[in-house]
């Protein structure tokens, strides 16, 4: 056996420097990897010697790289060419789109950490316009109850948490919960920065996908990605522009859609609370315990998956039982459940404030579809902001962004929704199998996790486990994940 070191991220400007230090070295690019590896299939040479021949000849490498990607089709080559990109000033409404892609690795700064100013996008679409002074203007107003805010938690949190607050260690924490609760307040407008890895096959599917939106932003930063990797890689990042499935498909359905539930919409208007419930469980999969069990069969015997359902359904309750509990026997609060877990799915609805959402789209194993955001969900306040008295003022406040956002849906549909704050709803449908769950429940149901998306993630793990009690038996938040192991397993210590 040999393991070779083949390449490994080096941060831009020292290839730049080294480059410009070694001119005699040529092309620095990614492409030369891309195509040693995909020479490895038709040539006997080792690998080390094929990056060899492509690092001399780059020209030809790319042009190899023309050839296998986009004549034969074989585009998983372009993931071998990996880029780390910096974005900067960009809205939280774009970071959404941008984090879409889930085959991508994304730092986002974070407003549970930072204290942010009052940097916002102001877009083109609104730029210019009869309501340009209003929309910077509630803005402003956003920010400023947002200072005003922070500086009325600070010190009720500190007092209300006083033996936490006790070790200066903890300082820093106390003081991400005030900004966590304050920026409820802020506008999806509010400018951020991420660091971005991606690799050219999900690169150049970004550059499409975000040239078709209809946000100017999301088109600006389509461009601006393609300047930054078009010289470093051209032979990989092709097809940029938009196509028609991208600029014309979700148009079309949203005009279908309304044309088919316009009578629907004004029959059932009645029915709004219960729309507005938190966390519904749509569908799980039908005998999800019974299916799980008999993945577990299958993967420890010679069966076909057939003959292990009719094993698993013909258990008595406790054999599944035992059998399941084989399965779990063993873990810890950090080790991910067997993947047999994941033949069982539950679809959630699930209606979420802007800042639940940032949280929730993380979980990229998962399917997350959504609307827009909707004003008439209502919003999600913190019990903290109407401890301190504030609860009034900010939600005159919302009633006032809400004011100007229907004003912005007749000027400027597509952008209405920088104005909204981070407390404003938006429903979403969410499709995890059941080994994505457990670890949503150790993330996001702990005792550390943000209190919005921490109720969230309860409600979900409480309709789950009736669907599937024995699959969920061991789902909880790591702080809670002993004292479920100790009631499932009596006698027994988790492994830590």
């Amino acid at each position: 056996m040999k393991v070779i070191l083949a390449g490994f991220n080096l941060d831009y400007e020292t290839i730049r420097e080294w480059g410009e230090a070694r001119p005699e070295v040529g092309n620095l690019t990614p492409e030369t990897v891309a195509a040693a590896y995909a020479r490895i299939s038709r040539s006997p040479k080792p690998v080390q010697e094929l990056r060899a021949v492509a690092r001399r000849e780059v020209e030809r490498a790319r042009q190899s790289n023309r050839s296998i990607v986009f004549e034969m089709g074989h585009s998983s080559i372009a993931e071998h060419a990996v880029f780390n990109i910096d974005v900067l000033g960009v809205s939280r409404l774009l970071v959404e789109e941008i984090e879409k892609f889930r085959l991508c690795s994304y730092t986002e700064k974070s407003q549970r950490y930072v204290l942010f100013g009052d940097d916002f996008t102001i877009p083109e679409e609104i730029r210019d316009s009869r309501l340009e002074k209003p929309y910077v203007g509630m803005i402003r107003e956003q920010y400023r109850f947002y200072r005003r805010l922070y500086e009325r938690l600070r010190p009720f949190i500190f007092e209300r948490n006083a033996d936490i607050g006790r070790d200066p260690a903890n300082r820093s924490t106390l003081e991400g919960w005030a900004k966590e609760d304050a920026r409820y307040i802020i506008p999806l407008a509010t400018e951020t920065q991420l660091g971005m890895t991606v690799n050219a096959r999900n690169l150049e599917l970004m550059l499409r996908r975000l040239a078709a939106h209809p946000l100017i932003e999301a088109k600006q930063c389509s461009r601006r990605l393609y300047e930054a990797a078009k010289n470093v890689a051209p032979s990989l990042i092709r097809y940029t522009e938009a196509t028609p499935y991208d600029l014309q498909t979700r148009a079309a359905l949203r005009e279908e859609v309304s044309q088919r539930t316009a009578g629907l919409e004004s029959g059932e208007s009645g029915r709004r609370k219960e729309d507005r419930e938190p966390v519904k469980l749509i569908r799980a999969t039908p005998g999800s315990d019974e299916r799980v069990l008999a993945a577990l069969i299958h993967a420890s015997s010679n069966l076909p998956f057939s003959r292990c359902l009719r094993i698993a359904r013909r258990m008595d309750g406790s054999e599944k039982e035992s059998l399941m509990k084989t399965a779990l026997r063993n873990l810890s609060p950090h080790d991910a459940v067997l993947r047999e877990f994941e033949h069982a799915d539950l679809v959630f609805e699930l209606v979420v404030s802007a800042s639940c959402f940032a949280q929730l789209k993380r979980h990229r194993m998962a399917t997350l579809t959504g609307q827009e955001y909707d004003p008439a969900l209502g919003i999600t306040v913190p019990p903290a902001v109407a401890a301190v008295g504030l609860e009034g003022a900010f939600r005159e406040i919302v009633a006032r962004t809400d004011d100007l956002h229907g004003d912005l849906k007749e000027t400027a549909p597509a952008a209405a929704a920088y104005i909204l704050t981070n407390a404003h709803r938006r429903r979403v449908a969410l499709k995890v199998n059941a080994r994505e769950l457990y670890h949503i429940a150790r993330l996001r149901a702990d005792g550390y996790a943000q209190w919005d998306i921490r109720e969230t993630a309860v409600r979900m793990i409480e309709r789950a486990r009736k669907a599937m009690p024995l699959t969920l038996m061991l789902a909880a938040g790591k702080d809670a994940f002993a004292e479920r192991y100790g009631r499932t397993f009596p006698g027994e210590s988790s492994v830590s």
